[in-house]
């Protein structure tokens, strides 16, 4: 529910409550007696789906320009009378303020104004929040990862610059837009500075793109795609109702800090294959969220509240849509190749398993190691656990592999009993390193 509370002003009151009762809504009407220049205080308790008209013809009678109307949410009202009209008013298919009233354009500038600036707040929680994921992300940890993304604010500005662009509103925008900005170069810069630190005191030698949590941003598939436009939608739909901007906040930080902590991590390790795969993962995103959260509210109806506003934000949103639509299918190429090469590796693995099965052993486990290249991941090592069999298994496996795939990879066979067996590529003269069970699970190669 919305409480709207109207200064009117002076020679305005009998138009007022003209509309008023023409809208047929319960208002209630009291003497200005400030000897300021209103004539009278009217309240009108009302659901959040018709603020918007009466705004509207409110500011046509120019209450706005001399007068004031203020918008409230109200937690409940305790009449009878007023149940029975609104009972009598809604139908069965009328949304509610619970389940999804689009609120008024009003009370969405309103709320995009309070999230968009860069606040210091803002700027704390995100360098908090990138810590805490490039934590995570260096202990291998999905918990911690997606736990760190609860405090992360990224969703204020990303969702506000849309209200900008359907509502003409260009400093919304513009400062929307500096905002993002501000806040993916501060996650990156805490991620670089904080992963430096690491790099010096525990870890000076790690292999950042052996980490599971790692590799999944450094060679997304296509599908990182479905999760930014999702978070998109939704999180504009949580700010035209009344659902929690907080929780779905968390879905579009899980779209950005993750990809943005990778980043930092690459350039404290020094690898740029990391660092421009995340990097361009980030940029895929965030231009993802803009664009689904801009159509979902131009879908939603909302418009400026001048008609003759409304072409010039009709064009603002056009433009502002086709430019991110181009940008994000342009960057999107790169989520199609490596969306091809993981479908690849995962048939090159059901392959060699089925290889390794039809031996004369009981096969344990299969395991392969890759080399992540820029957007593309290529096996290097096959390593099968065994119990039984022959020795010598190794040659034959990776003749068997090499003809079946066409791919020559190293492959280490490891019997139960000790006994390990080992063959190279045939164009490859570096040596095998075999799979440790002592190894560090951040360090291994296998997965």
């Amino acid at each position: 529910m919305r409480l709207l509370q109207i200064a009117v002003p002076i020679g305005k009151r009998d138009a007022v409550e003209t509309m008023l009762e023409t809208a047929d809504v319960e208002y209630f009407l009291t003497e200005e007696t400030s000897r300021r220049d209103y004539s009278a205080l009217v309240f009108v308790p009302t659901g959040p789906e018709d603020v918007e008209s009466i705004v509207d013809e409110l500011r046509e009678l120019g209450v706005q320009r001399e007068g004031y109307v203020t918008i409230s949410k109200l937690e409940a009202v305790l009449s009878d009378e007023f149940e029975r009209r609104q009972s009598e008013q809604s139908t069965p298919a009328a949304d509610d303020d619970e389940t999804g009233g689009r609120i008024a354009r009003e009370e969405l500038r309103a709320r995009a104004a309070e999230v968009a600036p860069a606040t210091p707040n803002y700027v704390l929680f995100t360098v908090v929040s990138t810590v805490i994921a490039t934590a995570g992300l260096l202990m291998n940890s999905a918990a911690v990862v997606v736990g760190s993304m609860v405090i992360a604010p990224l969703i204020g500005p990303a969702i506000a610059a849309s209200v900008g662009s359907t509502l003409d509103d260009d400093e919304l925008f513009r400062t929307s837009v500096k905002s993002q900005f501000l806040g993916l170069v501060v996650a990156v810069a805490s991620a670089a500075i904080f992963a430096g630190l690491v790099r010096v005191t525990v870890y000076p030698e790690l292999q950042i793109q052996l980490i599971e949590q790692v590799a999944e941003r450094v060679n997304p598939g296509a599908l990182a795609l479905v999760v930014a436009l999702g978070a998109g939608v939704a999180g504009a739909i949580s700010l035209t109702s009344t659902t929690s901007v907080a929780l779905v906040g968390v879905a579009i930080a899980v779209a950005l800090i993750p990809p943005a902590a990778t980043v930092g991590l690459g350039i404290a390790y020094g690898d740029v294959t990391a660092a421009v795969s995340a990097g361009i993962l980030v940029c895929i995103n965030v231009l993802s969220i803009n664009v689904a959260s801009l159509g979902t509210l131009w879908v939603q109806g909302y418009r400026p509240e001048h008609w003759f506003a409304e072409r010039t934000a009709r064009r603002a949103v056009i433009r502002r849509a086709a430019l991110l639509v181009v940008a994000v299918l342009v960057l999107s190429s790169t989520l199609a190749v490596t969306t091809v090469n993981l479908s690849n590796n995962a048939e090159f693995e059901r392959t060699v398993s089925d290889i390794a099965a039809d031996t004369d052993a009981r096969v344990l486990s299969v395991e392969v190691a890759y080399r992540t290249d820029l957007f593309l991941r290529q096996p290097t090592t096959v390593t099968v656990r065994t119990v039984g069999g022959a020795g010598g298994t190794a040659v034959d496996l990776r003749d068997r592999i090499r003809a079946e795939t066409r791919r020559d990879v190293d492959v280490v066979v490891i019997r139960e009993d000790g006994d390990i067996s080992t063959a190279r590529q045939r164009q490859s003269a570096v040596p095998v390193q075999l799979p440790s069970d002592n190894l560090d699970p951040r360090g291994s190669v296998f997965h």
